[in-house]
């Protein structure tokens, strides 16, 4: 009994959590009594990687704070109506274009689905290691906003500028004012060569340029997040619609 405490005990000074559950389970248990030692050393290593796996996951989607945490890839809906393109989507699924930093723009109508097929990509990411941020547009620029004001502005550029996996829901709902397009740009341009960006837009990728605006300024971030990009137009009845005629 005292050197099944000691041996917990070390195991949670390193924190090997996951061995450690292991190594108490294989205490309480004949199962493993006839495993040869490095069999059951096997069992116990595999369940701390799972463990570590498992807890930066959990860290990975409360720091991405996705619309729809709970959306996955494996639950999207190909439905013939719906126009999304089966192949573009297994090969978004290797999640090679991120690596590569190319970006991803899902546009339609309101209700489609597109932020919830924009969170199952974040989910996908972070599921595959990669660091994801969630942000609204009209609320990012709003933060942006208040950054100014209070001096967090450089903070707030780091952390958008570092994660893998940027994206920028509801792009073109709300108008842009010189600042805006002044942050907007910033933020494309330390992005340029890190990670990729997903954005959701009821406007076509055609009357992007005349949203932002100021021609020069929207040159400049068009022709810098549209040269390597993916683009799937969802189509069909709003989904919102349909699950509220349902209840």
């Amino acid at each position: 009994m005292m050197r099944f405490s000691i041996i917990s005990e070390k195991l949670r000074q390193l924190k090997l959590i996951g061995m450690l559950k292991a190594f108490e389970t294989h205490q309480h248990t004949t199962l493993y009594d006839g495993m040869a030692f490095e069999e059951r050393l096997g069992l116990m290593l595999t369940e701390e990687i799972n463990f570590k796996e498992n807890k930066r996951l959990a860290r990975l989607l409360k720091s991405a704070k996705l619309k729809y945490p709970n959306a996955c890839y494996e639950e999207i809906d190909f439905s013939p109506k719906r126009g999304i393109d089966r192949q573009l989507i297994a090969n978004l699924s290797t999640c090679n274009w991120i690596n590569n930093n190319h970006n991803l723009f899902l546009t339609g109508a309101t209700g489609c689905g597109k932020t919830w097929l924009a969170s199952a990509f974040g989910n996908l990411a972070a599921r595959n290691g990669f660091s994801v941020i969630y942000k609204r547009v009209p609320t990012l620029f709003e933060s942006l906003e208040i950054a100014h004001a209070d001096g967090s502005l450089p903070r707030v550029r780091l952390q958008l500028s570092k994660c893998d996996v940027l994206i920028l829901d509801d792009w073109g709902l709300t108008p842009l004012n010189q600042t805006a397009r002044h942050d907007l740009l910033e933020i494309i341009e330390h992005r340029l060569h890190h990670g990729a960006i997903i954005i959701t837009s009821q406007l076509p990728i055609k009357e992007w340029h005349s949203y932002i605006g100021d021609p020069t300024i929207a040159d400049a971030i068009l022709d810098r997040i549209i040269h390597k990009s993916h683009q799937l137009n969802l189509k069909g009845e709003s989904l919102r619609k349909i699950l509220n005629d349902k209840n």
